[in-house]
């Protein structure tokens, strides 16, 4: 068993990395924060004392700093809860939101305007009262939906006639924004008073993979108008109104100009990621029909050049628009059907006013992205975005992420995963700026991009942090700018999560659990709830589920306990069709009925702990039998990951209680790397 906070000394902290010196200066602000936790807390049972609050002390005093060995931050947080039992008290704390700044958000603000009307005298704060704002949220989506849209920059050509209309038995999941007419796209580019966003303000940083001695490159949100009326202005000159237009690049300045332009002129963007083969992109652009395609002679990374083109030509697509991974001049011969994107934009030349271009304006149902599921079991789900779809993700990252004018937002990802337009769209709907790196994110060069660029939110992938940590590449950079941490796509690792939060003063990491088909997450953390490590602390706003036992009947809301996910179907932004399959019966074929409704599939295995978070333990359609006991491989994958903290906490301990000089210690054989 790890060894108590209040009996590491500052040998202890010395074999860990610290210097003597910083070590007893170090050990003297830990003893301090012992004593006000002791004094202002209540212990835990079995405890001396509430590890909780321990810990709350060390991190609102900045005690422990990014620039500390990651061993002294191991050190500190395995012991302050080494008599913690999850299984009775829930997963261990490491962010408590503070009064004063709770107000400050985004979701704050709302509350302490609309809370006491709302809720009348049952609100207090937004820290006290935001699981009963959630649940208010949720059993009342249009009142909340009122009140968000406002928030977002959004600029109707007619307005809805509501937020939501029940009244057609024929759509049981009603009717989201009916009559509005708008073009999202125009929305991400016009000035904005609420978002306190002008012409003047920076839309986009980016930096090239190999320049990292050079400055940021900046375009500001007129700019970024122009380029996009330009594009656009050069597609109706080779596509028509309602064309399928693949894009199959990395997620540079370019493809982000490309993607708002296929949206204003009425196009349809086929999201395509560039990592994959002809093959697969061969069945998107079959799916979609696509009428052409955009993509890059090579792709850098690391230093090197990857062929894409090539890649792009095998999948025999309608047309392709190929631009250049640097310079002005594409790199490969192209097919005769084929042009640059010099020559594209050459088109317009001639246009008296090719730097303004008319939006297209449509209904809110309008399909302007299709997107696609994986595809590992089989031919995979084209699905449809609508013009709801960015609403919703939009207003999810300003609520949950807290994304607000002046963040500046860097999601290393691909227009073709659902990161991508999220990314996008989350920025220029509240105001925020986004950040591209054009090259690889595994290594320091992108780590001083983050840097420089001055990055207040930063998404990740867990295995992206977990080869950080083990490269230690970010070692001596300045992180500290960054407020909050987003990660999805995988299952988080404590350690590295300790890790990554520890590089900005232990900001929150606000896991992420949703859908493409969603557009959203259905599960999140949030800036008013304390936070645990690879943990969600509520589901999110307007959304409502249940846990379903072995037999499909929900579980109590307020106990612990692991099942299917069941979503209510009332869900904005949440998919009514795909292109390839029959929704219905992907969705909510065999999925039973509660309170009146039949739930939603969503296929997550989720577990609620004490204390009412959750953590994901894999797939409904991955899991197996071994020895009579369900389980997953997610699970199998979480227990040994483990075995990695445990046998470092284990050789630890072994090395302070005989004061012998600490050893890098190897994984243990047969031991995984996490998802």
């Amino acid at each position: 068993m790890a060894r108590s906070i209040g009996e590491v000394g500052v040998d202890d902290l010395v074999e860990a990395g610290l210097p003597r010196e910083a070590a007893a200066e170090f050990e003297r602000t830990l003893r301090e924060s012992v004593a006000r936790a002791r004094r202002s807390g209540t212990p835990s049972p079995g405890l001396e004392l509430d590890p909780r609050e321990v810990w709350r002390e060390l991190a609102s005093a900045g005690a422990l700093k990014p620039s500390h060995p990651h061993r002294v931050h191991q050190l500190v947080y395995y012991s302050v809860y080494s008599g913690w039992d999850a299984s009775a008290r829930g997963p261990p704390l490491y962010w408590f939101p503070s009064l004063s700044q709770s107000k400050e958000t985004n979701l704050g603000r709302l509350m302490e305007s609309h809370g006491r009307k709302l809720l009348g005298s049952s609100y207090k704060d937004p820290i006290t009262s935001f699981s009963l704002f959630q649940k208010f949220s949720a059993e009342h989506p249009d009142v909340y939906w009122s009140m968000a849209l406002n928030e977002l920059s959004l600029s109707f050509r007619r307005p809805p006639s509501c937020i939501l209309d029940s009244s057609d038995k024929s759509k049981p999941r009603g009717t989201w924004l009916p009559g509005a007419v708008f073009n999202i796209a125009e929305c991400c580019l016009l000035p904005s008073q609420q978002q306190r966003r002008g012409d003047d303000s920076i839309a986009l940083v980016w930096r090239d993979e190999g320049y990292d001695h050079m400055n940021v490159n900046r375009m500001t949100l007129k700019e970024l108008r122009e380029q996009v009326m330009l594009v656009a202005n050069a597609l109706d000159a080779t596509f028509s109104k309602g064309d399928a237009i693949a894009i199959d690049m990395p997620m540079t300045v370019h493809a982000v100009i490309i993607y708002l332009a296929i949206v204003l002129g009425g196009f349809v963007v086929i999201s395509i990621a560039d990592s994959f083969a002809p093959k697969e992109i061969a069945s998107r652009l079959h799916i979609s029909k696509a009428k052409g395609i955009f993509t890059q002679d090579f792709i850098q990374r690391g230093g090197r050049k990857f062929p894409l083109y090539s890649r792009v030509v095998e999948a025999n697509p309608v047309k392709a628009i190929v631009l250049p991974v640097a310079g002005d001049g594409v790199g490969v011969k192209l097919r005769e059907q084929d042009i640059s994107w010099k020559a594209f934009l050459s088109q317009v030349d001639h246009v008296p006013r090719r730097h303004y271009y008319p939006a297209f304006y449509q209904s809110t149902d309008s399909v302007t992205n299709i997107l696609f599921s994986s595809g590992t079991t089989g031919e995979p789900k084209a699905i449809p975005w609508t013009q709801l779809s960015p609403i919703r993700c939009g207003a999810d990252l300003w609520a949950h992420m807290d994304v607000q004018a002046g963040d500046v937002l860097c999601w290393p990802t691909n227009l073709g995963w659902v990161m991508g337009p999220i990314s996008l769209y989350s920025c220029f709907l509240a105001g925020a700026t986004l950040a591209l790196y054009h090259g690889s994110p595994l290594g320091r060069d992108f780590g001083k991009f983050v840097q420089d660029a001055g990055v207040t939110i930063l998404g990740t992938v867990p295995s992206l942090v977990k080869t950080w940590k083990s490269t230690q590449c970010m070692e001596g950079l300045d992180w500290t700018k960054i407020r909050s941490f987003g990660s999805t796509g995988e299952t988080s690792n404590v350690d590295d999560d300790l890790w990554l939060s520890s590089k900005s003063f232990y900001s929150p990491i606000i896991e992420c659990c949703g859908g493409t088909e969603l557009a959203s997450s259905y599960i999140q953390g949030n800036h008013l709830q304390p936070q645990a490590f690879g943990a969600f602390s509520n589901a999110s706003m307007t959304t409502s589920f249940v846990i379903l036992d072995d037999h499909g009947v929900p579980r109590p809301d307020d106990q612990p306990c692991v099942g299917e996910v069941g979503l209510f179907p009332i869900y904005m932004g949440a998919t009514d069709r795909l292109l390839n399959a029959d929704h219905e019966e992907v969705y909510f074929k065999g999925m039973p009925t509660y309170k009146g409704v039949q739930l939603r599939r969503h296929g997550d295995i989720i577990k609620r702990t004490v204390g009412g978070y959750y953590i994901v333990q894999g797939r409904a359609d991955d899991t197996m039998n071994l020895g009579g006991i369900k389980t997953s491989s997610v699970e199998i994958e979480r227990v040994c990951d483990r075995a990695d903290e445990i046998y470092t906490r284990e050789c630890r301990n072994k090395s302070s209680t005989s004061h012998r000089r600490s050893r890098t210690v190897g994984r243990p054989r047969g031991a995984q790397e996490g998802v």
